[in-house]
């Protein structure tokens, strides 16, 4: 049976040395959950928020296969994992994403100069009350606040810049999760508004709030092109890591 572990210092061991900002968010409580087969002395662990999995300790079925329902990115700590993803969800889509380093500097001076490159026509905006509902509007905006329980969880925790043309939101750049020393960036642009930088100067600005905030603007890639535009904006790249889509 899975159970939902209350006590997440239990587990803390077994997500040793994993540099995954959604891990903290589920460790520290602040957003997400951590399940178990054993709630007394668990020997593996699922840490789940937002459409993510990840898995830990010693591989267990029964924790695999009790993924909460719906399409999942499913993370093995290792290939023992891996194997027993595959053999439960042999469907599942192994695919590969890059994890970007967590010590940036940023360079604020070039940050502020790429949020004023912003086009006439558009305006950005902190994600407010207001610009929460419209991100809400648009399937391709609504991951930038979907995570979160609700609209007040957003707004306490969320931090996000949205940039507006005609009433819409076009691009933005928000938290997908939070952690207590900061936030794990979500990126995009509505299809007909790409390739016109938008989503630099919306992640320059996301930078910026939270540099101002003492936060840390976690970026994890799931293409080279999303590397590419984090390296623009400062970071590095630092290695590739196994996934799985599963439904």
């Amino acid at each position: 049976m899975i159970y939902e572990l209350s006590d997440t210092s239990l587990v803390e061991g077994l997500f040793a040395g994993w540099e995954e900002t959604l891990i903290y968010s589920c460790l520290q409580k602040v957003m997400g959950k951590i399940y178990v087969t054993d709630r007394t002395t668990p020997k593996s662990a699922m840490a789940y928020v937002g459409c993510f999995a990840f898995l830990a300790g010693a591989p267990d079925k029964e924790l695999v296969e009790g993924k909460p329902n719906g399409f999942a990115i499913v993370v093995p700590q290792n290939e023992e994992w891996e194997k027993l993803i595959e053999e439960c969800f042999p469907k599942a889509k192994k695919i590969t994403r890059y994890a970007i380093k967590k010590d940036t500097k940023f360079d604020v001076e070039k940050l502020k100069a790429d949020v004023a490159k912003l086009p006439e026509g558009y305006e950005i905006s902190p994600i407010n009350s207001e610009v929460y509902d419209l991100c809400l509007q648009d399937a391709q905006t609504q991951d930038f606040v979907s995570s979160f329980d609700s609209k007040e969880a957003y707004l306490e925790l969320g931090r996000g810049m949205a940039i507006i043309k005609d009433g819409r939101v076009v691009s933005g750049a928000s938290s997908y999760t939070r952690y207590k020393e900061g936030i794990e960036i979500e990126v995009d642009t509505v299809m007909e508004e790409r390739r016109k930088g938008l989503a630099s100067i919306a992640c320059a600005a996301l930078i910026l709030v939270c540099l101002e905030e003492g936060l840390y603007p976690s970026w994890d890639a799931m293409t080279m092109n999303s590397v590419h535009l984090s390296e623009k904006l400062g970071y590095e790249f630092d290695h590739e890591y196994t996934a799985y889509e599963v439904l």
